[in-house]
């Protein structure tokens, strides 16, 4: 019944065929797991079908091993009319013991469809500490999504550019979608990843590993055959750090007019052989655009210290 299902929770092993040649899973695929997770959050939650609108503030901690067992744990914490938000954590560790490591955890942002229309849900109330925490948390992050997504839109992304970039093609195929016809919200967070990625072993000329996800805003859905295309450019470095700023747009492959799908920020930190951090190259912008694009990601670190609390280092209560 809707307005009762307040969590869902997932166990699997992770298989050798998600892990990369490190032997652990890309960020990219966890992204999937938290959407998949989430989106059965919602739905049960509204009773109907629910798109993926926002995903905020997704801190990697430690990675998940090829072998582990994974635990990701979906669980409402605030509702708007038509919208819903859902804290999402990811454990894991060896399935021989009881032991288990907080991977990520980060909110996610769904509406309620019908029709293509938004349409209202149950209104949420906590009812013991922990929901009564994290709904606080979820005003926190709207304050900054809001702050983020204005100086998004304030931010131009045209123009002659230097920077590392790379940009990725392809077909969305019928297993790309959900039951509601329109491809998943994780398997375009993995896209992102994906050329998020080679934009950072390019300039890192070596191993990089995502750290942090952030803003990944989603402005309207994909469909089976669209053309999709994926950009990455390098805006930022750090002394271990690189952020990078990807675009997805989609549309008709006969015309090729592509319109903006998804907008967000990956964090990648060059990693030595033994998975420890080690410096990256300094990018010195030098071209308008560039730098504009540097001092834009400063802006984004400074609305994340302003307006987030830390990320929670132990687990939920409940999550074994």
């Amino acid at each position: 019944m809707p307005g009762t299902q307040r969590e869902v929770t997932l166990r699997f092993m992770a298989e050798p065929m998600d892990a990369n040649v490190r032997g652990f899973v890309d960020g990219g695929k966890v992204l999937e797991w938290i959407d998949k997770a989430g989106y059965a959050a919602a739905v049960g939650w509204a009773g109907t079908y629910a798109v993926t609108g926002y995903v905020g503030n997704i801190h990697f901690i430690h990675p998940v091993l090829s072998t582990d067992i994974v635990i990701v744990q979906a669980r409402l914490v605030y509702t708007g009319r038509t919208s819903m938000q859902i804290v999402c954590t990811v454990a894991s560790g060896d399935p021989r013991s009881d032991e288990r490591r907080l991977n990520t955890q980060c909110i996610l942002q769904f509406v309620a469809m019908e029709d293509d229309k938004s349409v209202p849900v149950p209104e949420f109330v906590p009812e013991d500490d922990w929901e009564r925490e994290q709904h606080a948390r979820a005003v926190e992050l709207n304050a900054a999504r809001r702050a983020i997504e204005e100086a998004m839109a304030e931010q131009s992304y045209d123009g002659e550019s230097e920077a590392c970039r790379e940009t990725l093609r392809f077909l969305a195929d019928p297993t790309d979608v959900n039951w509601g016809g329109k491809v998943h919200g994780g398997y375009v967070m993995a896209w992102i990843d994906n050329a998020a990625q080679v934009v950072a072993e390019r300039w890192n000329a070596g191993a990089a590993a995502l750290v942090f996800a952030g803003g990944v805003r989603f402005y309207r859905p994909m469909f089976i055959g669209d053309l999709v295309e994926v950009e990455a450019r390098l805006m930022y470095t750090g002394t271990t750090s690189m952020h990078i700023n990807v675009v997805v747009r989609s549309g008709d492959p006969r015309t090729r007019d592509l319109k903006e799908t998804t907008h967000c920020t990956m964090v990648f930190c060059g990693i030595d052989d033994q998975g420890r951090k080690r410096p990256v190259p300094s990018w010195e912008p030098t071209l308008p655009l560039d730098i504009a694009l540097q001092d834009h990601a400063k802006d984004m670190i400074d609305i994340r210290e302003r307006l987030l609390r830390p990320l929670p280092k132990e687990l939920p209560p409940g999550l074994v």
